[in-house]
């Protein structure tokens, strides 16, 4: 009982002794392994701070197991057996074989890559693969990952070698008391012939699980072909529900190619692992007593016995994912409704959308090279070598703050604030999001504009500025219609005027502006009352605190004025068009005045208007150079590029004066518009920080800019949010 979480706390209490690894383009905080979603989101702790579940052991593969974006342990594990030896590649199972040596990672934008030497005669190429594909909506709709296994003998004689992996039921809720079910199967070749479950019948009290699944006896386990799977779930499904961010709905998968010596097991951890560093084989026996999580903690293991194995290359290809075919419920045009998951457009069942993903590998990968060659080539062209180790880093953490739902003829992107606050559509985080959808697909910015109009649109929110969020806790969409969400009026008018104009402009779709031109003028109407002047508030930063006058906030209400301006000229509203860009020239006449410290040596923007001993980052300002607008003069820019260098830290410059904390997403909006001197000095500090913070977790947004520490923000700590999508910034910019 009790064996996983009781022998090995916390990942870093196995200790093991790790050769010098390599890591390019540089050691990151926490690596992504399997990251698709809010709830397909797995990474590898690197970081040293002991504090948030770690420390990490510097981002070797093997001797720690695997966490959820919050902490959370999912059991994952990887052994090899070579000539009867056993060797650990992945997690930290109990007792621990013997750990391979990890020679070297590197990460792109889909895929953290691990080379590993086993005793000096194998090497491992283990390649978690999980792919953006954003403009490809049905390969993007499916929410699984690959992890490829490649092993070769480096010594020239033929070793005798078997892999296993295995999966536990920690995936499948982080309440551990909830009983796991399970079931075995192998998908025909005819994957079309399967049948569609209806959704809901998980929640009948007495189904029959494994009616539309073939299971498959120890006798039958030779035969060949097809895929063969684990499924797991948990066994009272909950559905819309989460326990510490963690889903308590919808299908978990493991599956592999089901090929000759390939077997299975399911039952304890230790009882499955066992059995094959006992024997290099599993029993193929499925376990039947449906227990809770942290009971023996149920185990779904693969071992696959390649033979012999030469200086030729033998992969194989593993398949972990979430199926939900409802995904969110939505108080749309006619009130809440369930929203499927996009991917139920495309497929008739489950296991046909398992089955298609998985004999993909060869297409997604392509695809994923060349999104990968994309992202490296502009970045590099555009902003150098630190630009591309940021920006890679941050691509699959960006879409897996989201999921693709809908239907074909009306998709949605719908996004949860992860860590923060748990909220869906977060105005104020789809904005420091969104460049990377105008750099890969505009189109995918309307897909997650378009809830937060429809739902507004409809009358179901009642205040005459922008809402904040959609939503108090994903996947719940259900809106604020007693207008008591969150109160950032003008920050969140000036977002969505911003948003909406670079999708139209880019996307070329003046019909979407014409469609929502009397809200958008609704909010315009807000920000000419309260832009120039703001009252005392919260801004974004809102763990920052309220402050009046916040030149900053100002700054987005008045580019958004000028923002309606362009919307009106586009939708032939022409005298609207002028009498708002007078409005708008008119108040950054006033805003030069009212927040500019002119005598300071260098002079600078200020925090808030008349408080010429305070600085902060002028981010808001990247919304002029996005949408074209040029209403902010070029002196404006130049100022602040020859201030930022005399405020920097070590890892960066502060958000403001009032702390010492950092922030990614604003630091990289600043350097997308800045100088390119000081733009270097960003992208530096930052790729710095990358490769050596103590932080362990997913990507921090919000740090300290010396020492490189989680911001010092109590019972608040970022990490995985999509908000990172502002590293595009640069490569959102118009060509």
């Amino acid at each position: 009982m009790f064996s996983h979480y009781y022998t090995l706390p916390f990942a870093a209490l196995v200790c093991v002794s790790y050769a010098a690894s390599t890591f390019l383009p540089a050691r990151p905080p926490a690596i992504p392994l399997a990251v698709k979603s809010p709830y397909v989101n797995c990474w590898q702790q690197a970081g040293s701070d002991a504090e948030m579940g770690g420390p990490g052991n510097g981002g070797y593969l093997a001797g720690q197991w695997p966490t959820f974006w919050a902490g959370q342990i999912l059991g994952w594990t990887g052994l090899i057996r070579v000539d009867n030896t056993s060797y650990t590649w992945m997690g930290a199972p109990a007792p621990l074989p013997a750990v391979v040596n990890q020679t070297s990672f590197e990460y792109t934008s889909t895929r953290s890559s691990f080379v590993m030497d086993v005793a000096g005669v194998v090497e491992m190429n283990i390649t978690f693969l999980s792919s953006i594909t954003p403009t490809d909506l049905m390969r993007q709709s499916l929410i699984f990952s690959y992890v490829d296994v490649s092993v070769t003998s480096t010594d020239g004689a033929a070793h005798n070698v078997q892999l296993y992996t295995d999966i536990t039921a920690e995936w499948v809720s982080a309440d551990a008391a909830a009983i796991a079910e399970w079931e075995y199967g192998v998908t025909s070749n005819a994957s079309s012939t399967t049948t569609k479950r209806n959704f809901f019948d998980s929640f009948a009290p007495f189904l029959d699980r494994r009616q539309n699944t073939t299971v498959i006896s120890p006798t039958k386990a030779t035969a060949t072909g097809g895929i063969a799977y684990h499924k797991f779930y948990r066994q009272t499904q909950l559905l819309w529900s989460e326990t510490d961010d963690q889903t308590d709905y919808g299908n978990w998968y493991w599956a592999t190619d089901n090929v000759a010596g390939l077997t299975f097991q399911s039952g304890a951890d230790t009882d499955v692992r066992s059995a094959f560093t006992t024997s290099g084989a599993l029993a193929n026996t499925n376990d039947t007593d449906f227990r809770a999580i942290n009971d023996d903690y149920p185990t779904f293991a693969f071992a696959v016995d390649l033979g012999s194995v030469n200086v030729t290359t033998v992969s194989t290809l593993f398949s972990l994912g979430l199926t939900q075919e409802q995904a969110v419920q939505f108080d749309g045009a006619s009130g809440i409704m369930s929203v499927p998951s996009l991917w139920t457009s495309y497929f008739s069942s489950e296991l046909d959308a398992l089955a298609f993903f998985h004999t993909d590998y060869a297409t997604a990968a392509g695809l994923a090279n060349t999104f990968d060659a994309q992202i490296s080539d502009d970045g590099m062209a555009a902003g150098g070598a630190d630009f591309v180790t940021i920006a890679s880093l941050t691509a699959r953490q960006a879409f897996g703050g989201t999921q693709l739902c809908g239907t074909i003829a009306a998709p949605y992107l719908f996004l949860k604030e992860i860590s923060s606050d748990g909220n869906v559509q977060t105005v104020d985080v789809c904005f420091p999001f969104h460049p990377i959808l105008i750099y890969t697909n505009p189109t995918l910015l309307k897909y997650l504009l378009d809830p937060l109009f429809i739902n507004q649109e409809a009358g179901q929110y009642p205040n005459k500025y922008s809402m904040h969020d959609l939503g108090s806790s994903y996947p719940n969409a259900t809106g604020h219609v007693a207008g008591n969400d969150e109160k950032q009026p003008l920050e969140e008018c000036g977002n969505m005027l911003i948003m909406t104009l670079a999708y139209a402009q880019r996307a070329n779709d003046t019909a979407y502006l014409s469609q929502h031109y009397p809200i958008l003028d609704q909010w315009t109407q807000y920000l000419i009352e309260e832009a120039l002047i703001p009252a005392d508030q919260i801004s974004t930063d809102d763990f920052a605190g309220a402050l009046a006058n916040q030149t900053n906030l100002a700054l987005k209400g008045i580019i958004g004025i000028e923002a309606m301006a362009v919307i009106a000229n586009m939708t032939g509203n022409t005298t609207t068009a002028a009498n708002y860009s007078s409005i708008a020239h008119d108040y950054i006449t006033q805003w030069q005045v009212l927040g500019i410290a002119h005598d300071a040596d260098p002079p600078h923007t200020t925090l808030a208007y008349g408080m010429n001993d305070t600085h902060g980052l002028l981010y808001n300002l990247f919304g002029d150079r996005e949408l074209g607008l040029n209403l902010v003069p070029q002196s404006i820019y130049d100022m602040q590029s020859a201030f930022y260098p005399t405020v920097e830290e070590q890892y960066g410059v502060p958000l403001d004066t009032r702390h010492d904390y950092a922030k990614v997403d604003w630091e990289m909006l600043v350097a997308a518009i800045a100088s390119t001197n000081t733009s270097q000095i960003f992208f530096g500090d930052i790729a710095t920080w990358i490769n050596e913070t103590p932080t362990n977790r997913a990507f921090t947004d919000l740090y300290n800019a010396t020492g490189g520490d989680y911001g010092l923000i109590p019972n608040l700590t970022f990490t995985a949010r999509p908000v990172v999508g502002g590293a595009f910034g640069l490569l959102a910019l118009p060509k």
